[in-house]
């Protein structure tokens, strides 16, 4: 068990955030890419915003758009590791969103995501990422 154990802990921190980073961020790319045709939101989209999701304090339309610019917008951010903990984060309330107002009985599904969110957001993106790219140069320019 020990030998087992051990070579699990082998697993690098990094691969695993990479996995936290790339599949929640391919569930909201999907989504999002059902709500577009092209450049422009299907009228469907509103409708479900509307009609199934009826969130209260936003209008359908309002809520449709930006429901499809953020289900591109921080799923991208998350896959190159640019920004990785705010679109984490993004993602994360967008999760909490549809989880109280939209789906709340999808709460295994919707933990899931957010246990992959809150280790990139306590964690960072890991060095496969832009950011780490970007700290390692910044930190080495103030060093010369």
């Amino acid at each position: 068990m020990l030998c087992a154990a051990a070579i699990l802990d082998r697993i690098p921190l990094s691969l695993i955030l990479l996995a936290a980073r790339i599949f929640p961020a391919a569930v909201f790319w999907r989504s999002g890419e059902t709500k577009v045709d092209g450049w422009h939101l299907k009228d469907s989209a509103i409708d479900l915003f509307r009609d199934e999701y009826a969130l209260p304090l936003i209008d359908p339309e309002l809520a449709a758009k930006i429901a499809a610019v953020s289900e591109h917008f921080f799923p991208v951010l998350l896959v190159i590791g640019l920004a990785s903990r705010f679109a984490a984060l993004a993602l994360l309330c967008m999760t909490a969103v549809i989880e109280i107002f939209v789906y709340p009985d999808a709460w295994p599904e919707h933990g899931v995501w957010a246990t992959c969110f809150l280790i990139v957001i306590a964690r960072g993106p890991g060095i496969f990422s832009l950011d780490h790219l970007l700290t390692r140069r910044w930190r080495h320019g103030r060093e010369s």
